[in-house]
């Protein structure tokens, strides 16, 4: 599916985000919850245009960083803004659920804005993927849509996300689901380690281990 749900939107892609999800600042946070290091291998789920990979090459400019999304059109524009930024990223076609990695090929899973475009099976299934290419004691950090933390947030939820994409696949993530499709999983050290107020509803920041 396009990351706005309709092909003709994925253009309008960067703007939607910047501005409804506060993204600055929520993959800042992301990328602080994630403390990379000098020399690790880095994988960004459902990278969209680019935007996180570019940030922690940025803010680590010595990890290994590959982005990968099923979506052709959107890495399209990713490879455009890494390119005329001279950033020496990766970027992947593939689908979460059968991940194109060996084993333990990861130090660090990123992923923003993702796992609520998930059907709920796929969610789990792309979870075990991910523990399945992370190293021993990898680390995983995720920020999606989350529950809200009050009425306000759960009506702007209803009216932006999950009207866009679909009660389907969003319900888990506002039941505050997605914690235990990582414990699951398999995953230890499971935690909400940030929150914060959106236009578009709660984002939660999660955190594990392998």
């Amino acid at each position: 599916m396009p990351a706005l749900r309709f092909a003709s939107l994925t253009r309008l892609f960067d703007p939607v985000v910047g501005i409804g999800t506060r993204e600055r600042d929520f993959k800042r946070r992301v990328l602080r919850e994630a403390a990379l290091r000098p020399g690790e291998r880095v994988l960004d789920l459902g990278c969209g245009t680019g935007t996180l990979a570019l940030m922690a090459r940025k803010t680590e400019p010595e990890i290994e960083i590959v982005g990968l999304d099923a979506d052709p059109e959107i890495l399209r524009t990713a490879r455009s803004k890494a390119d005329a930024a001279n950033a020496p990223i990766q970027l992947i076609q593939g689908m979460s659920t059968e991940l194109p990695f060996q084993d333990g090929e990861f130090d660090v899973v990123l992923s923003t804005l993702f796992f609520h475009h998930l059907r709920d099976e796929d969610k789990h299934a792309t979870a075990v993927e991910i523990a399945r290419v992370l190293k021993p004691e990898g680390r995983v950090a995720v920020g999606d849509l989350g529950r809200p933390q009050d009425p306000v947030m759960r009506v702007t939820a209803a009216l932006t996300v999950q009207l866009l994409d679909g009660r389907t696949t969003t319900q888990l993530n506002v039941d505050g689901g997605l914690p235990g499709v990582f414990e699951s999983a398999g995953f230890g050290a499971v935690a909400v380690a940030d929150r914060m107020r959106t236009p578009a509803g709660t984002l939660e920041i999660l955190t594990a281990r392998r």
